[in-house]
């Protein structure tokens, strides 16, 4: 047998074989997909590195791998940044190996500081990658109807359903990702973080069309609420969302992800509510866990090349905790302008 370790190309037949391989592993998800490679190079520039293993021409393994490299935030070989999930898949342990080897002589090569990898599970047959993460996701298995969704809520987020479901809030599908953009970048602001750039948004419709869905929820004609979500393999994954000052009053993030477990269910035929990633211990991850998901740790793991230890970009961390304080008191209008310039080494 003749095996190989290959990069991937632009050309459609080679990301279409990449596409095909995704799907039918059972570790494949939206995030290891070639077009977020389009996505990132497009949109913010960093080079993209997606290797993957050849037997005899056809793909038996596969690794994205991004290249970010800033003078404040380090320079770094990761899978995949923007995406919660990422990582090696393979058809067996020593071509996993294999991947994660040559992801480690590409880090060496191009002289970073380390290489992340993103898994969904832990990995006990590389030594050289040492866990580094404190972040769960939260997925569960829609029910049937509406009625039995509303059931499998818990009983005190099941009564903010019900109340929002009195507020006369509608539900509506859009084109336009800036209008999803605007709800979401104020509601970010609000919580001290850069936001990304609004042709993101745009570009994530542009490159995987009716897998990305915009949402807005309205009240009275005005979006209160927003949301971006991924489908793929009978999965909704609400990934980007968010709400005015409006939103707590009546209830419309409550209402809007009810209304997507519903939606996804009944007309997708959806069998995944994939409620995404949230550090252990957060005030989302405490939200997410009153709809009756139960988190899933993640498991994040780096190998140091040339840094001598792994820095500490948590928002927990003392030194941002002023600039967090000072970006919540900025103008939407500022922060809009300069989130893409520190958002795009935060992903």
């Amino acid at each position: 047998m003749s095996q190989s370790v290959c990069k991937l190309t632009s050309a459609s037949a080679e990301q279409a074989r990449w596409d095909a391989y995704v799907e039918k592993h059972h570790e494949g998800s939206f995030f290891h997909l070639s077009g977020w490679r389009n996505v990132i190079e497009r949109v913010y520039r960093h080079k993209c590195h997606y290797l993957y293993v050849e037997t005899d021409g056809v793909i038996c393994g596969l690794l994205p791998l991004v290249e970010q490299k800033s003078k404040l935030f380090g320079h770094t070989l990761i899978s995949t940044p923007f995406c919660v999930y990422g990582g090696a898949i393979a058809d067996s342990e020593s071509i996993l190996l294999a991947l994660e080897e040559a992801a480690a002589n590409l880090g060496k090569l191009l002289g970073v500081d380390y290489l992340e990898l993103r898994y969904t599970r832990p990995r006990e047959n590389n030594s050289n990658l040492v866990l580094n993460c404190n972040h769960s996701t939260f997925v569960m298995e829609i029910a049937d109807d509406e009625q039995a969704i509303l059931q499998s809520i818990k009983k005190k987020q099941r009564a903010n359903v019900r109340q929002s479901l009195k507020n006369n809030l509608v539900a509506e599908t859009t084109s336009d990702s800036g209008a999803v953009h605007r709800i979401y970048s104020e509601s970010v602001r609000n919580l001290g973080t850069p936001v990304f750039p609004k042709k993101y948004f745009q570009a994530l419709k542009d490159e995987f069309g009716e897998q990305v869905e915009l949402l807005l929820i309205k009240k009275d004609d005005e979006a209160v609420s927003a949301v971006l979500s991924f489908y793929y393999k009978n999965t909704v994954l609400p990934y980007y969302g968010g709400g005015t000052p409006d939103a707590r009053q009546c209830r419309s993030n409550d209402f809007m992800y009810y209304n997507l477990m519903c939606r996804s269910k009944l007309e997708k035929g959806c069998t995944t509510f994939d409620f995404g990633r949230s550090k252990n211990g957060s005030g989302s991850g405490n939200y997410k866990k009153t709809w009756g998901i139960q988190p899933r740790p993640l498991y994040y793991y780096c190998q140091l090349i040339n840094a001598d230890s792994l820095p500490n970009l948590s928002p927990d961390n003392p030194k941002y905790k002023l600039f967090i304080s000072a970006w919540q008191k900025l103008p939407l209008f500022v922060t809009e302008r300069l989130g893409p310039f520190l958002s795009k080494y935060l992903g």
